[in-house]
């Protein structure tokens, strides 16, 4: 997938395309229906499907008291549109002026000059310009006058309700990965460089791959996971990346979300993932996602280290089951 980031960064003559406009806050499977559309619509225009979105939340400029925390990075989101079958993305930077920018120009600027664009997909709450001035109707007007096609997408429901990341982030709020998976389509991944920690999971026989601080993704609610622990590779120091050809390999994983309460030595929550049957695995300094299949327990305190080897124990055992599913 091509990456644009900036309107003049596409060539010229780089339509004609069907473009799909939104958030994509975690590539939801509401988010991939809309895709999926605009696929069997570029294939039959012979276009390109083009994702716009922007390299942050726009509540955090517009509203920030307001703003949520976000499902997933910019890069995660990159890698679930690539996966989803977008061909480029253009992702606007949301400041100051693109806030201020009308609607027709917004529309002749990104659209029509970059873009090419011949549809245009969108949601029926969507908004856009200065002020949130332009809606689907704005934008059909545009579209008779600049020569593009406007398709206002319905909603996407389960269990009688809009899939949103709104819910999302409600389910993973108190652990449910389970019923996350199913909104996503997929099982709910944090992503982050393991790093060095207190090594109390190899002193108590459970050696952990600890996530940095800064890791990528809504953390889920304090507790035991089961889940998979995939290692992208090892990351370049002077690029801050993994090698794009580096083999993925996945692993079966206990997941520990929290701050250790039984020690009570961690002062902010973090993610911690035992592999199972593995006590040598070396991964520090390597870039790894975390996924979340199935909630285990919540997070509590211990009377005693042995008390706690025991749970532990547990907890893997119940994990091995999960897993099998």
């Amino acid at each position: 997938m091509i990456v644009f980031r900036a309107p003049g960064d596409v060539p010229a003559g780089f339509g004609p395309s069907v473009v799909v406009i939104g958030k994509f806050d975690g590539v939801h499977s509401g988010h991939r229906a809309v895709i999926d559309r605009a696929r069997v619509t570029a294939a039959e225009d012979g276009a390109r499907v083009v994702a716009v979105t922007f390299d942050r939340n726009p509540l955090s400029l517009l509203r920030p008291e307001l703003c949520p925390d976000p499902l997933s990075s910019v890069d995660q989101k990159l890698s679930l549109l690539a996966d989803a079958g977008v061909d480029a993305t253009l992702v606007l930077r949301f400041d100051e002026s693109l806030a201020g920018l009308e609607p027709r120009a917004f529309v002749e600027h990104v659209l029509v000059d970059a873009l090419g664009v011949v549809t245009v997909m969108v949601g029926d709450d969507f908004r856009f310009g200065h002020r949130g001035a332009g809606d689907p109707a704005l934008l059909a007007e545009l579209g008779a006058e600049y020569g593009f096609e406007v398709d206002v997408v319905g909603d996407v429901e389960g269990g009688g309700r809009r899939v949103s990341s709104t819910w999302i982030r409600d389910v993973l709020s108190v652990g449910d990965v389970e019923d996350a998976a199913s909104l996503l389509g997929r099982p709910h991944t944090v992503q982050g460089e393991v790093v060095h920690g207190l090594k109390r999971g190899r002193e108590l026989g459970f050696p952990t791959a600890n996530l940095s601080p800064d890791a990528e993704g809504f953390i889920p609610a304090d507790g035991v996971y089961a889940g998979w622990l995939l290692d992208l590779g090892p990351i370049d120091p002077a690029s801050g990346r993994t090698a794009s050809d580096a083999p993925v390999t996945r692993y079966p994983a206990a997941i520990s979300v929290g701050t250790n309460p039984t020690f009570d030595d961690v002062d902010a929550r973090q993610v911690e993932a035992y592999v199972l049957d593995e006590t040598a695995l070396d991964l520090y300094g390597h870039r790894v996602q975390v996924q979340f299949t199935h909630r285990i327990r919540g997070m509590v305190a211990f009377e005693g280290i042995d008390t706690l080897i025991a749970q532990m124990a547990d907890d893997v055992a119940r994990v091995r089951v999960a897993l099998r599913g």
